[in-house]
């Protein structure tokens, strides 16, 4: 859903996953999403390098999306040693085709949401200088500081009586937060 379609951009994006053999006998191969390829052609799981036994695959062309309500979270990213977009990848059954791109985002906020559900694995990848002057000018023009408002608290009333606080069961007035079992305890001795 696009909320502001003057604040909105998108292009496609070519995810390479290279495939390594393993280093234990539990994994057979290794994959890792290794490039981005801006302006790519749909593909499925297309051969482009083969080396050996290391294979790299144009997995997928996805939307990579940019919205002007995420401009912090751009430069946040663009800011970073190496700046970077986030593939967001799902496993599957197949065992040639062992993943599938679900999406590709240039925040860093929103791959840490994935990565946190434990379900996606999301990898980072180094964006090309071309993506990166891209995403630097769409976030310049559409940045907007928020100003940070202070939060006042309201005044508290230290005078008031609290009628009702702790539980019925415990006649005591002095200490209306014990367990009514220590209560009931108590009273047996």
């Amino acid at each position: 859903m696009i909320r502001n379609p003057e604040k909105y951009d998108e292009i496609p994006l070519g995810i390479v996953v290279r495939r390594t053999p393993g280093v234990t006998r539990w994994a057979n191969w290794t994959w890792k999403a290794v490039a981005v390829l801006p302006g790519a052609e749909p593909a499925n799981w297309r051969v482009l390098r083969q080396e050996g036994d290391v294979v790299e695959y144009h997995v997928a062309t996805v939307l990579l999306e940019l919205h002007g309500s995420d401009t912090e979270a751009y430069l946040h990213g663009l800011s970073a040693q190496v700046p970077s977009v986030f593939a967001v990848m799902r496993p599957e059954e197949d065992e040639q085709h062992p993943l599938s791109v679900a999406l590709v985002t240039a925040s860093p906020y929103e791959a840490q949401d994935y990565a946190d559900n434990g379900e996606d694995i999301v990898e980072k990848i180094p964006m090309p200088a071309g993506l990166v002057s891209w995403i630097q000018a769409f976030a310049e023009a559409h940045h907007e500081d928020e100003v940070f408002v202070k939060r006042r608290r309201d005044r508290l009333n230290v005078d008031r009586v609290e009628n009702g606080i702790g539980d019925a069961r415990i006649p005591q007035v002095v200490d209306v937060y014990r367990a009514p079992a220590l209560a009931r305890k108590e009273r047996l001795q």
